[in-house]
């Protein structure tokens, strides 16, 4: 209680303490949604899993199959719902993270920046464990898994969670001046990327006026890359991996000025109000 605590000195030891810092934050995130740490990254795969399962019987029953990519079926739906889930989930997990009125903040040691990385350092690894077991899952029990371009096609996976952690930012620096309506917000906008994400089709085969209806989502154009480089069949012509990464570090640069100025004058006051 009484022992002084000495402060790094050196960059190399104040990026260490750090980063001990966030992996302690990571995995109490991780945790927070069960005691057992299995039994929450279970769940997370079990949640994918009946994603994949829901859209592959209404693609089915439906008749959509064969407005589908040529190649694996089940390639094309996971390649839309892993993006949608690791974007919708770091959305999530940056704007709930400690702000600057949490009780969390009142350790020494722990600050925004940390509560922060931690949450979207959490909601990545939960998702990339989750995608590497299903496909490995289904590479063994059904078809060999077969990516023209992994690498590239995990980049727009890296994009989806960036632009989600960037929006996510800037919800996270309203969220103490408008708490209702960033809840009320972050829920439409889950729940209209359902649609608005492009999951559900390609954009080589939207009409000119659907397709200025989803060119706006970022989403939308890394699912639609991500397609064009995991199908050797598919080249995508209405979409590019530069506007997602462009939204993503203009909403990161507007949502730490805002997390800065809000840092600055919230109070713990403020929520006695309410």
């Amino acid at each position: 209680m009484f022992q002084s605590r000495r402060k790094p000195t050196g960059s190399f030891a104040s990026a260490a303490a750090m980063a001990e810092l966030i992996y302690h934050s990571v995995v109490r995130n991780v945790r927070k949604q069960h005691n057992n740490a299995f039994v929450a990254i279970f769940m997370n795969m079990m949640q994918a899993v009946m994603f994949v399962g829901a859209f592959y019987i209404m693609f089915s029953v439906l008749g959509l199959r064969r407005s589908a990519v040529r190649g694996d079926f089940l390639i094309y739906i996971m390649s839309g719902i892993f993006l949608y889930m690791t974007h919708s989930k770091a959305v999530g997990a940056v704007a709930g993270s400690e702000g600057p009125a949490s009780p969390m903040m009142q350790h020494a040691p722990m600050t925004t920046v940390i509560a922060i990385a931690s949450a979207a350092m959490g909601a990545l690894y939960i998702q990339v464990l989750s995608l590497c077991v299903i496909l490995a899952a289904y590479h063994v029990a059904f078809a060999p898994l077969q990516i023209e371009q992994p690498i590239a096609a995990f980049g727009m996976l890296l994009i989806a969670w960036f632009t989600g952690c960037a929006l996510g930012m800037v919800l996270l620096a309203l969220k103490p001046w408008f708490p209702t309506f960033v809840g009320l917000f972050s829920t439409i906008y889950q729940r209209a990327n359902m649609i608005a994400s492009g999951k559900m089709f390609l954009a080589n085969t939207l009409p000119s006026f659907m397709l200025a209806m989803f060119d706006w989502n970022p989403l939308f154009h890394a699912i639609d890359q991500a397609r064009g480089f995991a199908f050797i069949n598919y080249n995508p012509r209405y979409s590019n991996w530069e506007y997602p990464l462009w939204v993503g570090l203009v909403l990161l640069m507007i949502g730490l000025m805002g997390e800065f100025y809000t840092r600055k004058h919230a109070s713990m006051s403020w929520n006695a109000r309410r």
